[in-house]
């Protein structure tokens, strides 16, 4: 699945993520980001620009945002993306809760 780095996935979904990067992958260091929120690595502030401030990072692929996937196949779009950046209202969604504090 290819990402069109929409935002919604870390600001809608449930998932664990690497609170202090720093310290890489480990029990102590796990938190749960609990939707509806902006993940604390998200960066950006346009729908189709967004980034993961952790994309770079050695053990990013042991974590359940590299193992987010829908049906789609390896270099298909993201359905969700599309409808997204397709969407004006599901952007001002999107527009809002980046605006809220972490």
């Amino acid at each position: 699945m290819i990402c069109l780095r929409c935002g919604y996935c870390c600001l809608m979904y449930m998932v664990i993520i690497v609170d202090n990067p720093e310290l890489g992958i480990i029990e102590s260091n796990l938190i749960g980001k609990i939707e509806p929120k902006k993940c604390k690595h998200l960066i950006g502030s346009k729908c189709g620009e967004f980034k993961c401030s952790i994309h770079n990072k050695s053990w990013y692929n042991e974590t359940p945002c590299f193992e987010h996937s829908q049906f789609e196949k390896e270099n298909s779009n993201c359905r969700i993306g599309e409808k997204v950046l397709k969407e004006s209202s599901l952007q001002k969604k999107i527009y809002e809760y980046i605006e809220e504090p972490n």
